[in-house]
């Protein structure tokens, strides 16, 4: 049986409505930050879940829908490029966080998030759990949430801007990305915060 589910099952001993909680997008120079919570049947299990990175997208695309149909209740929520500059990549990522379990339809009797850092003033018992996208079940599947919702939304954004090749790099700081902002300029949905050290690239 998966290691990712017994992590799980030994908290629910404790805590019988687990959420996992993750986001997407905190590198790339454009696009929101995604993040997702999700509570998962008690007796669900899947081999195949585990942190979105260590998966290729057709794995990730797959598992989305089987996570969706085996969630006792989910949310996913988009923080602006906008509200990243505002208040920076770190407190976007947790406001999101915070959003998307306040969102869901059931409330969790703990919360599980990935990282180090646990969102300010939740309304219930929230512990970080350091790569925890890796060690329970519930986290790697809002990691699936998150990356598959963000990179469905790049898409969109590449048919609008397909001078950018946002299909390719997803918005991440590639080579490439670089040198089509430096032919096409900048868009609104930049994150202009992250050009602190290519200020030329802004004018």
């Amino acid at each position: 049986m998966s290691e990712l589910y017994l992590y799980d099952k030994a908290l629910k001993s404790e805590y019988p409505i687990l959420c996992g909680v993750d986001e997407a997008g905190r590198g790339p120079l454009c696009g929101p930050v995604c993040c997702a919570a999700v509570i998962l049947k008690d007796d669900f299990v899947c081999e195949e879940i585990n942190d979105s990175k260590k998966l290729t997208e057709k794995k990730r695309e797959k598992l989305f829908d089987v996570i969706i149909d085996n969630a006792v209740a989910y949310s996913i929520i988009m923080v602006s490029p906008q509200t990243i500059d505002e208040i920076n990549i770190l407190n976007a990522s947790l406001l999101g966080m915070k959003k998307a379990v306040k969102e869901l339809n059931l409330t969790p009797d703990l919360v599980i998030v990935d990282g180090n850092k646990v969102p300010p003033q939740m309304e219930v018992e929230t512990k970080a759990i350091v790569k925890g996208d890796g060690k329970s079940l519930s986290i790697a599947a809002a990691s699936i949430l998150a990356k598959v919702s963000r990179d469905r939304y790049m898409e969109k954004l590449h048919e609008q801007y397909p001078q950018y090749r946002l299909d390719k790099h997803k918005g991440y700081p590639t080579k490439l990305h670089y040198e089509l902002i430096a032919e096409h300029g900048i868009q609104d949905f930049y994150r202009k915060s992250f050009f602190k050290n290519r200020p030329e690239l802004l004018k």
